[in-house]
């Protein structure tokens, strides 16, 4: 069962690449246009090139003649590997403080009702106006020498939307234990801590790990933006801009880069695949 998931993952990229070559097939290069409106895209090679032009950039240098330019796939796995460590840093962030808040919104009732609508309203505020907001306020702290960096900011902004999932899937997790076991403890004169221990905690891990999914995936997201939005460089953010600025004249460049970043949210979901196999026995007793 297992084994079907890499092998799907694999199919569903093989799909992606035939329909990519399908619409280049099929479609004029002018695109479809009906009534002065464009209703299909262009698909000549300088808006849909080829997937073996693409990959075959990857082993061309960044700047063309330059006796010691590294090649763009270089380029792209060293941002990919920057970008990736920021997401995962923003996961385990975000992971920790939406887990906080669930037990803090579970323990007391109160909180639950006053702050979970303000934590599902706060995913609607568009990400790129947060990301410069902060930036700004990072760049004003200092703590015992060390200055706010770029990246932190990234990390941070990356940790705001992987928190969302996590508090939402953990809360739906602490409460999703039978009412006849809720009791059972209770007639056992079991304490809060004991029963979030051995119960709540084991039944919240299948409802858990989902959301964990959903939260990496919105990291790698969330820190490809913000590395936009702040101008912070190294990452496949900004190697996608810069990529981007050039893409008149080459636009599989951009495409490579874009690759980059689509096998970046398969390795963090595949780092998420970890946490599963760990929590392997909790996953039987959703009821």
């Amino acid at each position: 069962m297992r084994s079907r998931t890499p092998l799907a993952a694999v199919a569903g990229f093989a799909l992606l690449v035939a329909l990519w070559e399908l619409v280049k097939l099929l479609v004029p290069a002018d695109g479809v246009s009906v009534g002065g409106t464009r209703v299909l895209p262009r698909t000549d090679d300088a808006a849909m090139p080829h997937v073996w032009t693409v990959l075959a950039r990857l082993g061309d240098p960044e700047v063309a003649g330059a006796a010691a330019a590294r090649p763009v796939g270089v380029a792209v796995a060293s941002g990919a590997l920057f970008t990736l460590g920021l997401a995962l840093g923003g996961l385990v962030l975000g992971g920790l403080l939406g887990v906080v808040l669930a037990l803090v919104m579970h323990r007391v009732g109160l909180v639950e009702r006053a702050v979970l609508p303000y934590v599902v309203a706060s995913q609607t505020v568009p990400l790129i106006a947060i990301a410069p907001l902060v930036a700004g306020w990072g760049g004003k702290i200092a703590i015992a020498g060390w200055a706010w960096q770029p990246w932190a900011s990234v990390m941070v902004i990356s940790s705001y939307l992987a928190f969302f999932p996590v508090a939402v899937g953990m809360l739906r997790g602490l409460t999703s234990p039978a009412r006849a076991d809720v009791e059972l403890f209770r007639a056992m004169a079991a304490g809060w801590w004991t029963t979030l221990v051995r119960l709540r905690l084991p039944a919240a891990v299948p409802h858990l790990l989902p959301a964990v999914r959903l939260a990496a995936a919105a990291a790698v997201v969330g820190a490809i933006v913000a590395e936009i939005s702040t101008g912070t460089t190294g990452g496949i953010g900004r190697l996608i801009i810069s990529y981007a600025q050039s893409a008149t004249g080459d636009p599989s460049r951009m495409y490579a880069a874009i690759l980059g970043a689509a096998v970046l949210g398969l390795v963090a979901a595949a780092a998420v695949g970890a946490l599963d196999v760990g929590l392997r026995r909790y996953r039987g007793s959703v009821r």
